[in-house]
């Protein structure tokens, strides 16, 4: 069976722009199961009913989990193999003689689990965790941008990472809202006004951006270009 794994970060910016209604028929269309982790549901669900200003979003994010349209998975593998894996990569770069954290733990438990159940992709927007799975070396430069200072690589781990992780490929909350536009899921929020289809994709878009998906202006741009010609 295909799958999916979904960190909290795309969740949540699907929440946040009232787009989770089109987690449904994209998984339809992609004839597969969407997966979140225990770990992930931990900030998508459980912490969030704690507080008052995300409480709602949990609950619609507990609705597509009692529904059966996000799944938790839960097994040996990923409990074992997460804390393992979360070490070697927060043991990967190293400024000022101490490694730098890069990555937590849930957004660790998505990589586990998409080994173990040999997944399609991981759905992710959080652009460190991307960059270590498709280019480590991407996030040496950053690091020595915001810290100013040379960036040391501890290669064994570096290796063992992504020998462990080379065969996941990552997707972003900008590309399910494309292809929920391309789908015409998001239909019902044309309007009337000139350059509807256009301003409604673009706006899409930005909202996801804004809310933490890791997507250039460019890329913007030429998403709305592609999709509106």
């Amino acid at each position: 069976m295909k799958s999916l794994i979904f960190d909290a970060g795309p969740i949540i910016s699907l929440a946040t722009n009232n787009l989770l209604l089109v987690l449904e028929p994209l998984k339809k269309k992609f004839d597969g199961e969407f997966y979140i982790t225990d770990a992930v549901r931990r900030e998508l669900v459980d912490r969030p009913l704690e507080t008052k200003r995300f409480k709602f979003e949990a609950i619609q994010v507990e609705s597509l989990i009692e529904k059966g349209i996000l799944e938790v998975i839960d097994n040996n593998f990923i409990r074992d193999n997460t804390p393992r894996l979360l070490n070697i990569a927060n043991e990967i770069f190293k400024a000022y003689n101490n490694y730098i954290k890069i990555v937590h733990f849930a957004e660790i438990s998505v990589i586990a689990a998409a080994i173990s159940m040999n997944s399609e992709a991981i759905v992710i927007d959080e652009k460190t965790t991307r960059f270590l799975i498709e280019n480590p070396r991407l996030i040496v430069e950053i690091l020595k941008k915001t810290l100013h200072t040379p960036i040391s690589i501890n290669e064994n781990n570096l290796k063992e990472f992504n020998n462990t992780a080379k065969n996941i490929k990552a997707i972003r909350s900008i590309e399910l809202a494309t292809i929920a536009y391309e789908l015409g899921l998001l239909d019902s929020y044309v309007t009337k006004i000139a350059d509807a289809r256009k301003d409604l994709l673009e706006g899409v878009l930005w909202g996801l951006k804004l809310n933490g998906c890791a997507v250039s202006r460019d890329e913007i741009d030429q998403i709305v270009r592609i999709e509106t010609k």
